[in-house]
């Protein structure tokens, strides 16, 4: 599998949690500081300790400078695509196009029920999240008279939002064949996590997006791969994926890099330790690793 040879993005994924929100703005400052690139957030709506992750985001972008912003993922069957597209496009609109949209088709089906949500099976969970895909690409890409008839959403004769073109990336998430042959098919870019699929689950389920890039005429590169990563910093040898010191992180990730095309790093950590850490060490190396691998 090949190297798209994307620029490497780096960031961190915070919580939205209201108990650690001062931390969480904290460490924003902190990401920033130290150079990095992207900031995501996790979106449950239905999470009693949760403040509300698009409010969170805006005010991230609007208080940094350099750091992209994105739902890591937003929860579909609660926020909606039109509302989704449409704070996409006034964020990137205010902030200079530092906003990507993270999407996915809904966990935690008993929080979604919780708050009036659907309850869809897993077939149309991914009919849904095509569907939704199809009205932001409709609603951002600037052209009048947008119309999606589909099952669960639908758009007659739609006028573009803020009446022009606007440049938002859609990152969706997923892990089940149907949902990566999508992402393959419309998708801006893919984002798992290692929590949920490790790098060996990763190598055998890229293949499955490339396919259907390829399949539906495009170009494989075209779907920027994204990873949010967690694991531990030791000063010992390595434990396993990401368990060890920075220069086993940066080895490790330099060769998801150059064997799976990963272009994207997120670590999911609020421990300022870790973050600074990653910043440091891990980063440069990775970059480094990878311009070599590039070279030869």
């Amino acid at each position: 599998m090949p190297d798209y040879r994307h620029d490497l993005l780096f960031g961190v994924f915070l919580s939205p949690a209201v108990a650690d929100m001062q931390r969480t703005l904290e460490n924003v400052r902190l990401a920033e500081s130290a150079g990095l690139d992207l900031v995501g957030m996790q979106d449950h709506p239905y999470h009693p300790g949760f403040a509300d992750t698009p409010t969170l985001l805006t005010q991230i972008a609007l208080a940094t400078r350099t750091l992209t912003v994105f739902p890591d993922v937003a929860s579909l069957p609660l926020r909606g695509p039109v509302t989704l597209a449409s704070w996409a496009a006034t964020l990137a609109e205010i902030s200079g196009g530092r906003v990507a949209l993270g999407l996915g088709s809904g966990a935690h089906q008993g929080g979604i029920a919780a708050l009036g949500g659907p309850s869809w099976t897993p077939g149309q969970q991914v009919q849904a999240l095509d569907e939704a895909v199809r009205v932001v690409r409709g609603l951002l890409d600037g052209r009048p008279g947008h119309t999606v008839e589909g099952e669960f959403y639908r758009l007659r004769d739609a006028p573009p939002i803020l009446g022009r073109r606007v440049e938002v990336p859609l990152w969706l998430g997923g892990y089940r064949p149907r949902t990566l042959n999508l992402i393959g098919c419309l998708a801006d870019g893919w984002i798992p996590s290692s929590a949920y699929m490790g790098p060996g689950e990763m190598a055998a389920a890229t293949p499955l997006v490339d396919e259907a890039a390829t399949a539906a005429g495009r170009d494989p590169a075209a779907v920027r791969r994204l990873y949010n990563i967690d694991g531990v910093f030791t000063s010992g040898a390595s434990g396993g994926f990401l368990h060890g010191p920075p220069k086993v992180w940066a080895e490790q990730l330099a060769e998801l890099a150059l064997d799976l095309g990963v272009s994207g790093f997120v670590l999911a950590s609020g421990r300022p330790g870790d973050i600074e850490l990653f910043a440091r060490e891990v980063v440069p190396a990775v970059r480094e690793e990878v311009d070599r691998g590039r070279s030869t």
